[in-house]
């Protein structure tokens, strides 16, 4: 029998002229210096008030849910499938509310799957506007299942089936979300994502865009290292070759993966110019045939324009050079991927919600959103 999971102890900050906290949104099992510590982690945050009341209502319906079973969930349909298992979009019935249900089966000793429990308890603890958020996690049948909100839009994969391309300024708004996501990881929970790629990129209809799958089990990530293989690397190199990585990897990543958004397919091998030319509707005049010509870095950079710290010179294969977009489709700040494509992307304004629900097919929802810079 897996382990009960421990209360939530999460609440709602005072709304507008309020002195005091209401009963009715209060989490019985919370004491009054963990609705203090709550309140101080929320102001630290530096959140607008749009972002703070959407991290509000999740936190009082989250309140509703109680310990998570097996059989209070209805399914509802199929969200995706990848090596780390398949997402389901769910309702659970006592609550009413709508969930992805990840389902991921292993082979695994009790203790270990104890230990893989215990570990994603700490998803409880990040509540971010960037990180998609977690209402708990059981094991039932031989299956561990993380329980998550619902982000209707789907991934950036999916995204860019229907998409074929993402449009650069599309990808400013990304890049913010991602960059702020890592870093509210990085300084609040002193860990790296690992797998940043585009199927870990969530979107909603409410312009909202979210990392999940991130490496907060090492125990988990050991486990599923041993029972899938993937098809395709995101990885930096360092990691490739069992050398030492930092964050620095997480950016490495998340550069293939807006190379992949930017072109529209997994860039290793590099497309030569005849496949450039049917993707953009041009002749692409870079002066290196067959390689994507982009800034003379061999790999991202993160933002502020300087190479990463340590960077090492490998490639992601040993046959394949490090991708690089192409000249005279995309600015050279996006090319180099600097400081002034993150500062131009933070004051552009651009209706992400609009466009993601005109590509996917979705309803937009009836109060406008913007993405927030």
């Amino acid at each position: 029998m897996a382990p009960k999971k421990r209360p939530v102890r999460l609440n709602i900050t005072p709304t507008a002229g309020e002195g005091g906290l209401s009963t009715s949104t209060t989490i019985a099992a919370a004491s009054d210096a963990n609705l203090e510590a709550l309140q101080k982690k929320l102001e630290e945050l530096d959140l607008d008030e749009q972002q703070k009341k959407r991290l509000e209502n999740f936190l009082t319906q989250k309140a509703k849910v109680g310990e998570l079973k097996d059989d209070d969930f209805h399914r509802i349909c199929e969200l995706g499938v990848g090596n780390g298992g398949v997402v389901n979009k769910v309702c659970h019935k006592p609550s009413g509310l709508v969930m992805a249900r990840k389902l991921i089966h292993l082979e695994i000793k009790p203790a270990i799957r104890n230990q893989i429990i215990r570990e994603l308890q700490l998803l409880h603890e990040c509540n971010s506007p960037y990180i998609v958020s977690f209402y708990g996690s059981f094991y039932s049948d031989g299956e561990i299942s993380i329980c998550m909100e619902h982000m209707d839009g789907g991934s950036l994969d999916q995204v860019l089936k229907e998409a074929r391309r993402i449009p650069e300024e599309i990808l400013g708004k990304v890049s913010i979300a991602v960059l702020r996501g890592l870093a509210y990881l990085r300084e609040k929970h002193q860990i790296m994502h690992r797998d940043v790629k585009p199927s870990n990129i969530l979107v909603n209809s409410r312009g909202e865009i979210k990392l999940c799958d991130f490496g907060v089990s090492g125990q988990l990530i050991d486990s599923m290292a041993n029972s899938f293989v993937g098809t395709r690397s995101y990885m930096s190199p360092e990691r490739l070759q069992g050398t030492h990585y930092s964050v620095q990897s997480d950016v490495w990543s998340m550069g293939l993966s807006l190379v992949e958004l930017s072109i529209g397919r997994y860039p290793i091998p590099p497309p030569d110019a005849k496949e450039l030319e049917a993707i953009f509707g041009r002749p692409i005049m870079d002066g290196t045939e067959g390689e994507m010509h982009s800034s003379t870095s061999p790999r991202p950079r993160p933002p502020g324009g300087r190479p990463a710290s340590g960077q090492n010179t490998h490639t992601p294969t040993a046959s394949f050079p490090p991708p690089k977009l192409p000249h005279g489709v995309f600015t050279s700040d996006f090319q180099d991927f600097n400081h002034t494509f993150i500062k131009r992307s933070e004051v552009e304004e651009m209706d992400f919600a609009g466009w993601l629900c005109k590509t996917m097919g979705l309803n937009q929802p009836s109060t406008p959103t913007r993405t927030a810079d």
